[in-house]
């Protein structure tokens, strides 16, 4: 039987889980109706009103993993966030992952995804997963530039309950059955093919040196690098943070 920990509070999800024991199973999850402090990537925060939105971590173990192909895990989190949304929304839901792992809906960002792995030696130790899926949020009041939920997309609420139930699903469903060495082409490719703005020339803009591009991306490799093609055929390859979609 999966484990649940249902907290009323605590500041990151994700914090808690790390201090489980070790033996700690596969597929724990630890959910909370009030996170005070959530973590997005790189210490970004996340905004989530109490009780009406999902905020959890599931703890995974994909023993099969290699640290060089962590980011495999990242691609089954995020489908399996992908797939829990158009599950409530509908088919008809432009429901696309962001590189490298926000869950939008046409231009709006509806779940934010923190994957925090623990390394041993060349495998995965664990991976602990932390979501936040707006669903019953009716407006958010920090400065994020484009947050929605899915009552903002539908117009109703939905029990946050069964959607917290199908996420759990359909991610395990995902982390347990594709995170293995032969499965990997075929993670690698529904990922890619549920990217945002995955044809196309869009405006992008380097961190470091703050030029703007017109870009297509070109591939993801299994290491999370994201390779644009610029409008004159040359490539340029990024990590995460190295260049930022212009909306």
């Amino acid at each position: 039987m999966q484990k649940i920990i249902r907290l009323d509070s605590v500041t990151s999800t994700n914090t808690y889980m790390a201090t489980l024991p070790p033996d700690t199973p596969d597929g724990t999850v630890v959910t909370v109706r009030d996170q005070t402090c959530g973590r997005g990537q790189r210490g970004n925060s996340w905004e989530a009103a109490p009780g009406k939105n999902i905020t959890l971590s599931i703890l995974l173990r994909p023993e099969e993993v290699e640290a060089r192909s962590q980011f495999m895990v990242s691609e089954a989190v995020a489908l399996g966030v992908a797939d829990t949304v158009m599950e409530f929304l509908g088919p008809d839901a432009n429901v696309k992952v962001k590189w490298p792992n926000d869950i939008y809906v046409d231009d709006r960002k509806i779940c934010g995804i923190l994957i925090e792995n623990t390394l041993c030696g060349r495998k995965i130790e664990r991976s602990i997963a932390g979501i936040g899926l707006n669903v019953n949020q009716e407006r958010f009041l920090s400065d994020a530039p484009n947050p929605v939920s899915m009552y903002m997309l539908s117009g109703r609420e939905f029990p946050v309950c069964e959607v917290e139930e199908a996420l759990c699903r359909n991610v395990l469903e995902l982390t347990r059955g594709y995170l293995t060495p032969e499965r990997f082409g075929h993670l690698h490719s529904r990922y890619c093919s549920m990217l945002w703005r995955g044809e196309g020339f869009f405006p992008y803009r380097e961190a470091a040196s703050g030029e703007r591009l017109e870009a297509a991306v070109d591939s993801i490799a299994p290491t999370g690098h994201m390779t644009l093609r610029l409008t004159d055929s040359s490539l340029r390859t990024y990590a995460f943070k190295e260049v930022h979609a212009i909306l």
